[in-house]
């Protein structure tokens, strides 16, 4: 992201979870720890050494155009009332060293049009034809799940992911945006299939979305997981049945079983050498946790090859088995960003580089490796650049 803004390009980040988060951090922080949030999570000898926490490096390391997520209890002093929830103390400020890095933010984009919004009244005010800069943080901490989402307080990552595209878009120059579906990963370690695949359907309305405001010319788009998890598909459901029910077979212990499960998790529940009996559970209710072979607090990652969909300009170079590393430098070189860029010499026509990362999809073209369709619904990205 670095690299592409130092080219005069526009960038931004769009995530379902806390703008501090693993996927979004890791475009714009360096940090030891993937947890360093705001300053109170990290250790004194960290600070003694001059590390520097994940909230205040969103706003020194990279000219972000557009930040969009949750995770406003990072960004202002210990104590502060959040302005949605200003009774719930797990909602209030975080930070020891007294700094409101909302305020400073603001104070940073003077002579600039920047609007700092934390709901989606303010936020559907914003007009990305004359917007600058946009951080918008609609949680204390991660966003709602979409079936839980209220429409009238947060939009829909189709939504933010719009308004992204459309303010970074008035660059002449390109931009590059990152699009984080993120919990969807969070719904699977819980071994809630139902969230996990119902965040997914909805940033595939996002990863459609951004194909409808871009060109497919001039704009390559792609579409990856940065891991998979330990859910499993049972047969053999009978054609037209739900995912999220259960299995027209019953097992050796004469009890149902559905056809979505974990390899581990929370949803081990096997009683005197049991198994639940789910004849009469509704398993396609939003809470319902899968049953897992083996207890886990929280259900783990997986280890097969994950998917990579790639469609537009130099989409070729995303084909084969590839080690994961290989995507970002595929990604510099179809951007013409790094030391080689002889193959964009002569170039008169700027292309885009619309690039989706999911954790959750198989490629058709382009691919990691194909065996966990389901497996690898995790968090998803969607990045776009804009070559010249």
């Amino acid at each position: 992201m670095k690299q592409i803004n130092l080219l005069g390009k526009s960038v931004g980040i769009v995530t379902t979870t806390r703008v501090q988060h693993a996927t979004p951090a890791a475009s714009y922080a360096h940090s030891a720890s993937r947890k360093w949030y705001s300053d109170a999570d990290m250790p004194d000898a960290a600070k003694t050494d001059g590390c520097t926490d994940i909230a205040s490096q969103l706003l020194k390391n990279t000219d972000i155009d557009v930040i969009i997520g949750g995770g406003r209890k990072y960004m202002t002093p210990k104590g502060t009332k959040d302005p949605e929830y200003p009774r719930d103390y797990s909602s209030r400020g975080k930070r020891k060293d007294g700094r409101n890095l909302i305020d400073e933010w603001q104070s940073m984009k003077i002579g600039k049009v920047a609007h700092y919004v934390w709901n989606k009244t303010d936020f559907n005010a914003v007009d990305p034809e004359t917007t600058d800069y946009l951080m918008a943080l609609f949680e204390p901490g991660d966003l709602h799940f979409e079936t839980e989402r209220d429409p009238n307080m947060d939009p829909s990552i189709v939504e933010t992911t719009e308004k992204a595209i459309r303010i970074l878009q008035k660059n002449p120059k390109g931009f590059f945006l990152l699009v984080e579906g993120g919990r969807i990963d969070q719904a699977h370690h819980s071994g809630r299939a139902y969230m996990a695949l119902h965040e997914t359907v909805a940033f595939d309305y996002a990863i459609a979305k951004g194909l409808e405001l871009t060109k497919e010319h001039e704009t390559l788009t792609i579409v990856m997981a940065d891991h998979s998890h330990s859910v499993t598909f049972n047969g053999y459901p009978f054609r037209g049945q739900s995912i999220l029910g259960k299995s027209p077979l019953w097992a050796t212990d004469v009890l149902p079983y559905t056809t979505l499960m974990y390899g581990n998790g929370p949803g081990h529940k096997i009683t005197n050498g049991k198994r639940p009996d789910i004849r009469d559970v509704n398993t396609k209710n939003k809470d319902y946790v899968q049953l897992a072979a083996v207890p886990m607090q929280s259900a783990t990652h997986s280890g097969e090859d994950v998917a990579v969909l790639a469609r537009g300009p130099m989409a070729h170079l995303f084909q084969g088995v590839q080690e994961q590393n290989y995507i970002a430098h595929a990604m510099a070189y179809a951007a013409c960003v790094g030391a080689d860029i002889r193959h964009c010499q002569g170039q008169t026509e700027a292309h885009a580089v619309h690039t989706i990362f999911t954790n959750d999809k198989n490629g058709a073209g382009a691919a990691c490796g194909l065996p966990a369709l389901l497996s690898s619904l995790l968090s998803a990205l969607l990045a776009l650049v804009v070559l010249m």
